[in-house]
Order: C-alpha cells, then structure tokens, then sequence
C-alpha cells in the first residue's frame, strides 16, 4: 500500500502541485511541549527539487513553526487527496525560515512570482530539505470539493501599513506557546 523515498519522485511532485491545502508538523524537543499541526492554503508552496522545498510563511496569530524551526529545525509536510484517487504523501526534513532580510529571499520569493498570496503580509519563507518521502493508500480520506481560497488574509493584509503588520509581529509572533523564541 505504501512506499517510502529518499527523494521527491515526479509522481509525488505532479501530485503535490495539483493539491489546495497542505499540512505542517513540528514539535519542540521538549517532551511536555506542544506539537503544532498548522493547515495551508493558497498558491503557497513549491517543490524546488526532488530535495528541497518552499512555502510562504503567511502572517498568523501565532508563530510555532518558526519557533520548532529554530530550536531543532525539524518539519514534516502531509497532503492528502480530497478528490480523485485517494492518497497521501509526507515529506520529511530539516527546515528554516527565510526573513526578508536574508541573502537567498528575492531568490525564493522569485519563486511564488504571479501569486495572489504575496498580496498578503508574508513573514517568512520556509525552506525545506527532505531527506524522506512516503505515500499511503488515503482510502479513508473524505472526498471534498474545493470551492475557492479564502480571501481573508489577504484583506486583512491590504488594510494594514507595513508599520501595523510589523506591529502585529512584534505582539504576536515573538515566541511560541511554550515560549520558545519566534521572530527576532
């Protein structure tokens, strides 16, 4: 039923592409602290090879991945078929977050050119390398239609000056639940 990979294979990849929503995990290395299962819309996410990965780091009302990033950098990324033949797919990698600051961004951010998402307010960009690729069967993953994505963070963005986002961030985004440092 399954298959595990040491790399991203080009049916993974065609199958990646074609999904709307995507899931990512990461935990802290403590073991009484919180695992965080963040699911992802939009145009936000790239197979860069058949070992590397990107996605848009959107604003949000927390900030665990970048925190679980810079403790251990430990990610996995699941997509499941909600329409078509069932299956799901993880990858599983070290990770990082991009800041705007940092040599590779208009590299990586070239990458999501013509997105509707970079409208958004984008606080990172995580960079991915996979070191293990698996699928499984998803014969009980429901079917569900995609209908459209949901425009609400980018509203909310286009309202805000870049002095109110960063803001936002400095309220919000600074350290995990557990209190593990997010953005600087």
């Amino acid at each position: 039923m399954g298959a595990a990979f040491g790399r991203i294979t080009e049916p993974m990849r065609a199958f990646i592409e074609g999904q709307h929503v995507f899931f990512v995990a990461t935990a802290p290395l403590a073991g009484d602290g919180r695992i965080n299962l963040s699911p992802k819309g939009y145009d936000a996410f790239r197979v860069i090879d058949d070992h590397r990965v990107a996605y848009l780091d959107l604003t949000g009302s927390g900030a665990e991945t970048i925190a679980h990033l810079r403790e251990n950098g430990r990610i996995t990324f699941m997509f499941c078929a909600f329409d078509g033949q069932p299956n799901i797919v993880r990858l599983y990698g070290m990770g990082r977050a991009v800041r705007p600051d940092c040599v590779e961004w208009p590299d990586l951010i070239a990458l999501f050119e013509g997105s509707p998402v970079l409208e958004g307010a984008v606080r990172s960009i995580i960079v991915a390398d996979i070191d293990r690729t698996a699928n499984s069967c998803g014969f009980a993953v429901p079917f569900m239609d995609f209908v459209e994505d949901r425009p609400r963070l980018i509203e909310w963005a286009q309202n805000k000056n870049p002095d109110d986002i960063e803001t936002y961030w400095a309220t919000k985004n600074v350290s995990s639940i557990d209190g593990l440092p997010a953005l600087d």
